[in-house]
């Protein structure tokens, strides 16, 4: 099914019929078929509405460059339209940044949050990527020395020696968006958050490390945090058959 809207048309699915609803936020490039496992064992007692973003999946490209707001500002139109009203969110990673904003500076009402290895606590750059972005500069400077026909070549080999791969795995009318999500310090939204909420992290998560997990933990009010162990930031995958019996005890 399809959300229309001026911006954009969001692709989404609704599974159950229940009156009680869950929202399923994804992480960045994923889209709904990661979370079939926990739709499949929940549909019976709640509506589930799981969102495609734009660029990912079946929802199309967007024709500007996006911010977190953009990406909250469609969703809260979409729960309004949709008659959604105070839904349990479950939120993976880059879906942490959407439900900080429209929980915690929107502050939509939900019932219950929980929030899986998920992104927005930004911190100080670690020396060595800072001397990695430097460089990277530099020799993005330095192509502009070689004849014109070897320019665009090399700046996409360092591109992609540089970057990481979720920049480089994107369209390039995306990466701008990309640039403008990580910019966004959204500490300050968590901390609003008041509903109660569950925290599930990968002990070895490398992409949102678990002391951002910790943080959140002492920052929300109504939190407590479950910790995998030997789980990246997929952890929900990792650890399928817990991670339905957890929420199972929360939700219901």
């Amino acid at each position: 099914m399809y959300y229309k809207t001026d911006k954009i048309s969001l692709y989404y699915e609704k599974f159950g019929s229940n009156k009680k609803s869950i929202l399923i936020l994804p992480g960045w490039g994923e889209n709904r078929k990661t979370f079939y496992s926990i739709i499949n064992e929940f549909q019976e007692n709640f509506s589930i509405y799981i969102i495609d973003y734009p660029g990912f999946g079946n929802t199309p490209l967007p024709k500007e460059e996006w911010h977190i707001k953009d990406y909250a500002d469609i969703i809260k139109s979409f729960l309004w339209d949709n008659h959604i009203y105070n839904p349990i969110i479950i939120a993976h990673s880059f879906g942490g940044r959407i439900t900080a904003y429209l929980v915690g500076k929107y502050q939509i009402k939900v019932s219950k949050i929980i929030l899986i290895d998920v992104a927005g606590i930004k911190r100080r750059k670690k020396i060595t990527l800072f001397f990695k972005e430097k460089i990277y500069k530099l020799l993005k400077k330095a192509s502009y020395l070689l004849p014109k026909i070897k320019q665009e070549e090399i700046r996409q080999k360092l591109l992609f020696h540089f970057a990481s791969k979720d920049y480089t795995s994107i369209p390039q009318c995306m990466r701008k968006t990309f640039q403008n999500i990580i910019k966004e310090d959204l500490r300050k939204y968590y901390k609003k958050i008041t509903a109660e909420t569950l925290i599930i992290w990968g002990e070895k998560d490398i992409e949102t490390p678990l002391k951002d997990g910790r943080y959140l933990n002492k920052k929300i009010k109504n939190a407590a945090l479950i910790i995998y162990k030997n789980a990246g930031h997929f952890s929900y995958l990792n650890n399928s058959y817990l991670t339905i019996e957890i929420i199972r005890r929360f939700i219901l």
